[in-house]
C-alpha cells in the first residue's frame, strides 16, 4: 500500500501486470509528457476556462495509456477537472512554471534511471507518465509504471524550490516503488503493514532516489529532525510494530509536511548500505526486501545513529 506525500499520493493498485510496457535499460523508460502539452492547449484556447466537455473530448479521451489508466483508477474526468478549475484555478495557472521544465526533467530522469539499471541489473522499466489531473492525487505508482499529476506536485510548497530537481527526485523515488511492486510484491502490497514495514518501503525509495538522482525527494526532513534524531527515532522504535500508521506516515497536508516514517526508514536503509561489504548486493537486498524485521536487525541502525 506504499504511497508518497501522504494524502496526495494514491495507494498502489493490486493486480498490476508484471513487466507491462517495459523498456530496456539502454533505451530507458518512455517518459510521457505530451498529455500536459495537450491539456494546456485546451486550457489556453479556452482562456483558462475550458468546459467539462472540452476537457473530456480534447484532453482525456485523446490521452496516453498512462492518463487513461490514472483516469480510471482515480475518477479523473472532464467534469471533475472542471470542478477543480472553478474551485482552485490558481493551481493550474501556477503549474505552467513546472510545465516549462518537463523536457529537462525527462532528460535527467532518463539519466537517473540508467543509473538505477547499472546499480540494480534486475530493474525493469515501465513508463513514467506526467499528466494534469483534478488537484489530487500527486500520483499513482504500481508495477505498470509511474503516473504523476503535474499540478498537484507543483503545488506542494515545502518541496525543493527548484522544480526541475523536485520532479526528478520524486520520480526517482517513485521508480524504486515500481521495482518493489515488481520484485517484492507481497511486502509492497501488504494490506495491513506495520509502521516499520511501510517506513522501510518508503525509506528504500528515498535512499534509491539519492543513489540514482543525486538527492532525496523529501529533503525538508533535515530541518524537521536536526538535533532531535535520538528522540524521534526512540519514539519510532516504540511504535514500529503497530499497524496504525497515522503518527508516522501519510499524515502531511498540502501546506504542512509530515511523514517522519520516511526519514527513519531512510536512515535504517542507509545504515544497512553503509554496513554492507558488497554494495551491489546491498542495493538488491534493499529493493527486494521481504523481511523488514530481519533487515532492520542486520542494518546496525539504532536511535540517533551517526551516518555519513
Amino acid at each position: 500500500m506504499s504511497t508518497i506525500i501522504s494524502v496526495f499520493f494514491a495507494a498502489t493498485i493490486p493486480g498490476a501486470v508484471h513487466g507491462a510496457s517495459t523498456a530496456s535499460v539502454d533505451s530507458g523508460p518512455i517518459i510521457e509528457i505530451e498529455d500536459v502539452t495537450r491539456f494546456y492547449q485546451v486550457y489556453d484556447a479556452a482562456r483558462g476556462h475550458p468546459s467539462a466537455e472540452q476537457l473530456q473530448r480534447d484532453y482525456i479521451d485523446r490521452g496516453s495509456s498512462g492518463l487513461l489508466r490514472l483516469a480510471r483508477l482515480r475518477d479523473i474526468n472532464g467534469t471533475r477537472i472542471a470542478e477543480t478549475l472553478t474551485k482552485d484555478p490558481q493551481i493550474y495557472a501556477d503549474a505552467k512554471r513546472c510545465m516549462k521544465v518537463l523536457p529537462r526533467v525527462r532528460q535527467h530522469v532518463k539519466i537517473a534511471l540508467r543509473e538505477l539499471g547499472r546499480l540494480y541489473p534486475e530493474a525493469e522499466f515501465p513508463p513514467v507518465t506526467i499528466v494534469v489531473g483534478r488537484g489530487k492525487p500527486v500520483g499513482v505508482t504500481d508495477a505498470t509504471g509511474v503516473m504523476i499529476g503535474l499540478e498537484a506536485l507543483c503545488a506542494i510548497p515545502y518541496l525543493d524550490d527548484n522544480v526541475e530537481n523536485r520532479f526528478v527526485h520524486v520520480i526517482a523515488h517513485e521508480y524504486a516503488h515500481v521495482q518493489q511492486a515488481l520484485h517484492a510484491p507481497a511486502l509492497y502490497n501488504d494490506p495491513n503493514p506495520t509502521v516499520l514495514e511501510e517506513s522501510l518501503i518508503e525509506g528504500a525509495a528515498e535512499f534509491s532516489a539519492e543513489l540514482t538522482s543525486g538527492g532525496v525527494a523529501y529533503a525538508y526532513f533535515d530541518s524537521m529532525t536536526k538535533g532531535h534524531e535520538q528522540e524521534i527515532e526512540s519514539a519510532f522504535a516504540a511504535d514500529e510494530y503497530k499497524t496504525d500508521l497515522s503518527k508516522w506516515l501519510y499524515n502531511g497536508t498540502l501546506a504542512k509536511p509530515g511523514d517522519l516514517g520516511y526519514w527513519v526508514g531512510y536512515r535504517i536503509v542507509k545504515s544497512y548500505y553503509e554496513h554492507a561489504v558488497e554494495k551491489g548486493r546491498a542495493v538488491r537486498e534493499i529493493l527486494q526486501m521481504t523481511d523488514p524485521k530481519a533487515f532492520k536487525a542486520k542494518s546496525g541502525w539504532y536511535p540517533g545513529i551517526l551516518l555519513e
